[in-house]
């Protein structure tokens, strides 16, 4: 196959409505949000998180995560995460 007879990205990824949503991996979102992986996944399986499943592989709509973080700036809210409260615990001291 030569090189010009491959389809164009662009128009692989463009359909009657434009641009189609930015689909990323687990990994892909954790480099993002500058999250580990595994915090991704527990996000997601808490419902904290919007994504969806292919097979057994999670995805994330780029425009969806957006958006929930625009709207939880929007109402002033912490994205509420697994470790939320155990930082003010280990601060805290036995007895006191």
């Amino acid at each position: 196959m030569h090189l010009e007879q491959l389809p164009n990205l662009h128009d692989r990824l463009t359909g009657e409505d434009g641009p189609m949503e930015k689909i990323m991996t687990a990994k892909e979102l954790s480099q993002f949000l500058k999250l580990s992986e595994s915090t991704i996944y527990k996000l997601v399986s808490n419902g904290e998180i919007p994504g969806f499943k292919i097979g057994d592989s999670w995805r994330f709509e780029l425009e969806e995560i957006q958006k929930m973080i625009r709207e939880s700036k929007r109402q002033g809210m912490k994205l509420r995460g697994p470790l939320e409260g155990k930082e003010e615990n280990s601060e805290k001291k036995p007895g006191g």
